[in-house]
């Protein structure tokens, strides 16, 4: 066919995405290609932080019943099963008719964005927060409006913020417990005022649970007293309970008012689908089991790289660590100088790779966030070459780069 008679294919607006390799990606990949040292205070996936997993651990896929084709849309019993004694080991009762089993946090995600609202509905989404949501609700057809954290003495939401933030488009909040990056624990306090603002627009609250068993002083009271009358749909899974993002297996737990026939739909959205494969859903009780491996190693990286930091930073006067309580990342108040990408090139031509703070909705400038889950050494050696290299005033002699 000649290219004049040629049908131009025609694309969906939701997918019109800026796809060009931004200017840090491109740094990074032209300095990981030339072999150059990279300090990684960025990683965030734990199969490549040098962990020791189970050598056993893959043996549980190989489950003869994982051969027997049982399409069950919430997931097989045995596995929701072991997700309700993964809470009753954190207090909390659920029961497997509450669970639905997704591949992933993101699936859950777009399951409860359909679920939840039509197309140009609005999610809330309180900021500093991670990136993803905004694809995701690209995707679905829903749109986000973000509400600030506000830091003093530690991060907090600010109820009347939030409350500005609500239109009649407004169908749920987001609320990541701890926060990520900031390592912020809903309180009891603040818990209410949601459950205040939900019960007061007709909202839905949705908590993501994937860094819960990452507190640095053990995991705080459960707040869910404070939601009394507010449909709450909790989402967490493998990736970082187990540090297996690469089995992808999460879920979502329906509690609240009017549970019913919201289960009843998510089934019917999950059995359009049907994602979730057999090996991996037999496997799961497994996997949930053994976490504690995992678990506390990533608890003791943290940690000694979280003192490390602190150790360091306690010699200078220029760059502050905020407060956190969990989690695996630790936010970096520094000179506002220059753009934080300046700074982020800066240092990574002195082989150091850290996050700007924009990348999770903060300002433009003063902000950098590192993650706590590099090996210890190279955590901290970037460190020591970060605080050398903020300590020269980057804003008056680093040109900017155009890689």
């Amino acid at each position: 066919m000649s290219e004049d008679r040629a049908v131009k294919m025609r694309l969906s607006r939701r997918t019109e995405w800026n796809t060009e390799e931004s200017e840090l990606a491109r740094a990074h990949r032209r300095r990981a290609q030339a072999g150059l040292p990279i300090a990684d205070l960025t990683a965030s996936n734990p199969t490549r932080c040098g962990f020791a997993y189970d050598s056993n651990l893959l043996a549980a896929l190989a489950d003869p019943r994982a051969l027997d084709y049982d399409p069950q849309p919430r997931g097989i019993l045995r596995a929701r099963e072991a997700v309700c004694r993964y809470y009753g080991g954190h207090g909390v009762a659920v029961a497997p008719e509450q669970v639905v089993l997704t591949t992933s946090t993101s699936e859950a995600y777009s399951f409860l964005f359909r679920l939840l609202c039509d197309p140009g509905s609005e999610i809330l989404v309180p900021q500093p927060g991670y990136p993803l949501f905004d694809f995701l609700a690209g995707l679905d057809d829903v749109r986000l409006r973000s509400a600030p954290l506000v830091y003093d003495h530690g991060w907090q939401i600010d109820p009347e913020g939030l409350r500005r933030a609500v239109t009649p488009e407004t169908r749920a909040i987001v609320l990541v417990h701890p926060n990520n990056p900031t390592g912020h624990f809903t309180k009891r306090w603040e818990a209410q005022a949601l459950a205040g603002l939900c019960r007061e627009h007709g909202l839905s609250l949705i908590v993501d649970e994937v860094f819960l068993d990452y507190g640095f002083e053990g995991i705080p009271e459960s707040f869910a007293a404070g939601l009394e009358g507010v449909p709450v749909f909790v989402v967490s899974g493998l990736s970082k309970i187990a540090g297996l993002p690469q089995m992808k297996a999460a879920w979502i737990v329906a509690t609240g008012p009017d549970t019913v026939p919201a289960l009843e739909r998510l089934e019917v959205i999950a059995d359009t689908f049907l994602s979730m494969n057999a090996p991996v859903q037999c496997a799961l009780p497994v996997w949930l089991e053994g976490r504690g491996l995992l678990q506390h190693q990533i608890r003791e990286r943290v940690t000694a790289n979280l003192a490390e930091l602190d150790r360091q930073l306690s010699r200078q006067e220029s760059i502050r660590r905020l407060d956190t309580e969990g989690g695996w990342y630790a936010v970096m108040r520094i000179p506002a100088l220059q753009p934080d990408e300046e700074t982020v090139l800066g240092l990574l031509e002195r082989g150091v790779w850290v996050h700007p703070g924009y990348f999770f909705g903060m300002e433009e400038s003063g902000w950098l966030v590192l993650s706590l889950l590099a090996a210890e050494p190279e955590f901290s050696t970037g460190v020591t070459a970060l605080i050398a290299y903020l300590g020269t005033d980057p804003g008056s002699n680093i040109e900017p780069h155009r890689l």
